[in-house]
């Protein structure tokens, strides 16, 4: 197992969590940490075990071996559904109902202030289309709702499965700036993408193949561990076996 952060007890943390599905194991004794108020990437090619992970941390993906803590509480459990925040790669939204329908209905269910709607809608660049039904947005607009509604009550952790894939490099940006002025009020991000160039903007990376961790470090961390110019050539380093494997481990 990896060695945890000093200072407060992190937001995640994960033991020799195993996942099985249709007889093929998903994930492979994983251990890890996310360290509280940080931005922390989830990188690693598509089918690598990026969502699974995610699902189990939420509390909706059946383990076979191991422990998730999320917030000092086991992972799933009732008091955490106001606490953390979750969103699918999926839109998860209501088609028949308008932008700000949709958010009224979710606020309702989390018990969220009733101002919370408009201020969600703002934060993420839908001011303008609260009345528009979501069935008539593109899909990149559905995807910044189903944000908005996880934004709903402030959690503490937002869980967000590839939040920006489809959206244009300018929405992109500032959702990514939406995400890092989240992190210094407080909350924790974990973030999974395939897209390497988001790897800079994040505080901590982890890196994932064939539901196996390759690294666990900061992006100047596993540059310098490397010696490779960027992500993509440090994730191609690790496959190759070039660098020592161990999260966390110098160069």
């Amino acid at each position: 197992m990896m060695n945890s952060q000093a200072g407060p007890a992190p937001a995640v943390r994960i033991d020799g969590l195993t996942v099985a599905r249709g007889g093929r194991t998903v994930l492979h004794g994983l251990d890890l940490t996310v360290a509280r108020g940080s931005v922390t990437g989830l990188l690693g090619p598509s089918g690598c075990g990026k969502t699974t992970l995610l699902r189990s941390i939420v509390g909706v993906q059946q383990v076979a071996a191991g422990r998730i803590d999320v917030l000092g509480a086991p992972a799933g459990g009732a008091g955490l559904r106001h606490r953390v925040g979750y969103v699918t790669q999926a839109p998860s939204v209501y088609a028949d109902l308008t932008v700000a329908e949709n958010l009224r209905y979710f606020a309702a269910v989390l018990g969220a202030p009733a101002g919370d709607p408009a201020r969600v809608t703002a934060e993420v660049g839908l001011a303008g289309s609260e009345h528009r039904q979501a069935a008539q947005l593109s899909g990149g607009q559905r995807a910044r709702v189903s944000l908005a509604a996880a934004l709903l009550g402030t959690p503490e952790l937002l869980v967000l499965d590839e939040p920006t894939v489809g959206l244009d490099p300018v929405l992109r940006q500032d959702l990514w700036e939406l995400f890092h002025r989240l992190a210094e009020a407080g909350t924790t991000l974990l973030i999974s993408s395939h897209v390497m160039d988001e790897a800079a903007r994040c505080d901590r990376l982890l890196l994932m193949r064939e539901g196996r961790l390759l690294a666990d470090d900061t992006p100047a961390e596993l540059l310098a561990r490397t010696g490779a110019p960027d992500v993509d050539g440090a994730f191609l380093a690790l496959v190759a076996g070039a660098v020592d494997r161990t999260p966390g481990s110098p160069s």
